[in-house]
């Protein structure tokens, strides 16, 4: 169980974009492992420069969020909580890290 705080957190950020998670899912192979959106419930966060970050899990799927904007999704690996750069895991959106959204 989240606490109630980081459970309101998850599910505005999937409820804001649910429809590009979904297709995010969809065009990965993973809707099987992350379609219900109350499976998710660990949320990692940081900002670089003017940009927020975000990582959403559920025990089987992550999800990278830039801003409010979900731009990837993987098979959730612990790895990726504690890791410098956990944006690294993804499959980023043109040209290095930095895109127009």
């Amino acid at each position: 169980m989240t606490a109630p705080t980081v459970e309101a957190a998850i599910h505005e950020l999937m409820d804001l974009a649910w429809n590009l998670v979904y297709d995010l899912l969809a065009e990965r192979g993973l809707l099987g492992d992350g379609f219900d959106v109350a499976a998710y419930t660990g949320i990692h966060s940081w900002v670089e420069g003017l940009t927020r970050w975000t990582v959403v899990h559920s025990r089987t799927v992550a999800v990278l969020f830039v801003g409010t904007r979900p731009v990837d999704a993987i098979a959730f690996h612990h790895d990726i909580l504690g890791a410098d750069d956990p944006a690294s895991f993804f499959t980023l959106p043109g040209s290095g890290r930095c895109w127009d959204l």
